[in-house]
């Protein structure tokens, strides 16, 4: 009988990574179930333990509850999820744990499961990352700024030795470790943190038992595979290369105990031969238009002020013999009149939405469904309208996203900086033919780096497109506000990515040659 593989999984967040392990079924056996996850965010914890009840739930009936679906559809209020299945919900609450790493408490939970997982299954693995504030370049930039704030003192620095802990006493047969790439080079106390990392994960078990090869994903002739890193660079992970729409590049480790890592060597899985591209996953989401947040907000009065956007923007680039963006701007008027008006809110779903081919689309719709949720946009102020309209329009007649340059000085912000090259990208607009930039949780607190290709929407993504080009699938729900709905997705390690690496490893563990 085939093995099966207990998951510890720290730094959740809302579960991109487990999502991706849980998910993985060969010859209809799922070799890896996570034992225990560990989030401390309530929000993210709460998105995390639904998840949890819904695959345990789906496990014993093979369907979602209709209960789900209709909360998900927006019909009814959030259900009583233990009133529904209580040994489902117990399983979840056993599993998705609301700790803080590096307390006694979430280390006395953590043992306790890893004894448990190393009775019921074969063997384990570890992933996770330590929480990568501290670790970014945009992180550390922006804790300078505080007040007697001292790297060496910044206790997220040293998370990652709880994940250490963790490893050395629960000695897995493969761990993973995901962080941001500003983590190759953050110091501490005038040393490298990666340099450091490695060190701890390199010498684990040297001497006395089986140790850890450190092993880099490699992505060439369209396969993955384990290979030993010469350089720090070698361990960073382009998410495009496995047809995930977005250039999101981060660092991952692959740790493999020494007993089974003849058989990493030679580990391969082959990869999709096409990047995928913002419009694969957003275009069949239904149009909306954005809201505006001071002022009267209706249908007609965003219609009127993007109307008069377009109209003023035409004369400027008429007045500059620009043809192409002069007549993208003057069309825009006479198809807002035309076309309108968009809801902010829709949720239904397309044609043939559940029978694609698309193997990227078979893992995003999921055919139990009734509508998409969280499809929502938000509001944003008049001049603002101006700037994403500016720049979805750009984007689409120039091929690329405008910089602070290529706005006409009627549009730039009342900052005396814009032109200072600091606020270069403040506005960048998503290419439908092109993987979009990383979703980074900044979009939970203004649409400018994440505004949507069409001009004719003139908005910033919605939490769903988010999670869609974050390679969510649709019943993935995140609980939670808005703005921490956004947070979750844009911390969490794309699903589609994290199942694929379970494929690879899956493929180097000896039990299954």
């Amino acid at each position: 009988m085939p093995s099966t593989f207990g998951i510890v999984d720290l730094f959740a967040g809302p579960g991109g990574l487990g999502e991706g392990f849980a998910s993985l079924v060969e010859n209809g056996h799922a070799p890896f179930r996570i034992g225990i996850s560990v989030e401390k965010e309530a929000s993210a914890h709460r998105t995390l333990k639904l998840r949890s009840f819904l695959r345990e739930y789906q496990s014993r009936h093979d369907t979602l509850p209709t209960e789900f679906i209709e909360f998900h559809a927006g019909i009814t209020a959030e259900p009583d999820w233990s009133a529904i299945d209580a040994e489902a919900w117990r399983h979840a609450g056993n599993e998705a744990r609301a700790l803080e790493l590096g307390s006694e408490a979430a280390a006395t939970a953590i043992d306790g499961a890893i004894a448990k997982l190393k009775d019921e299954y074969d063997d384990t693995i570890l992933i996770g990352g330590p929480p990568c504030q501290a670790y970014s370049l945009v992180g550390r930039a922006r804790a300078k700024g505080k007040i007697g704030y001292v790297p060496e003192e910044d206790a997220r620095h040293y998370l990652f030795r709880e994940y250490i802990r963790v490893l050395d006493r629960l000695r897995p047969a493969v761990f993973v470790m995901e962080n941001v790439k500003g983590m190759l080079s953050s110091t501490v106390e005038s040393r490298l943190v990666f340099e450091m990392l490695l060190e701890d994960l390199s010498s684990l078990g040297t001497g006395k038992d089986h140790h850890y090869e450190l092993r880099a994903i490699r992505v060439q002739n369209g396969m993955a595979s384990l290979q030993e890193a010469t350089q720090p660079s070698d361990f960073i992970v382009r998410a495009e290369q496995f047809g995930v729409p977005q250039r999101r590049h981060r660092v991952i480790i692959v740790g493999v105990r020494s007993d089974l890592a003849d058989n990493a060597a030679t580990a391969k899985i082959a990869l999709s031969d096409s990047t995928r591209t913002v419009s694969d996953v957003i275009a069949s989401l239904p149009a909306l238009r954005s809201g505006i947040s001071r002022g009267r907000d209706d249908a007609a009065s965003w219609q009127r002020e993007v109307a008069d956007a377009a109209r003023r923007l035409g004369d400027i680039y008429r007045d500059r013999r620009d043809d192409s963006l002069h007549e993208a701007f003057a069309n825009l008027p006479r198809r807002l009149t035309q076309d309108f008006p968009y809801p902010r809110m829709a949720s239904s779903l397309p044609e043939g939405y559940g029978r694609s081919n698309d193997e990227l689309l078979r893992w995003l719709d999921r055919s139990d469904l009734r509508a998409f949720a969280q499809h929502e946009t938000r509001g944003h102020m008049v001049s603002d309208l101006g700037r994403y309209l500016f720049a979805a329009v750009f984007g689409a007649v120039r091929g690329y996203s405008p910089k602070a340059a290529d706005f006409p000085s009627a549009l730039s912000p009342d900052h005396r900086n814009w032109d200072s090259g600091v606020f270069n990208d403040r506005f960048r607009v998503q290419l439908s033919n092109e993987a979009s930039t990383t979703v980074t949780s900044h979009i939970s607190k203004d649409g400018h780096y994440f505004i949507h290709p069409d001009p004719m929407q003139c908005r910033s993504l919605t939490v769903r497109e988010a999670a869609r080009l974050q390679t969510f699938p649709d019943d993935y729900l995140f609980l939670g506000n808005r703005t921490q709905q956004y947070v979750q997705v844009g911390n969490a390690v794309p699903p589609y990515l994290a199942r694929q690496i379970a494929k690879l490893l899956l493929s180097s563990l000896t039990q299954f040659q």
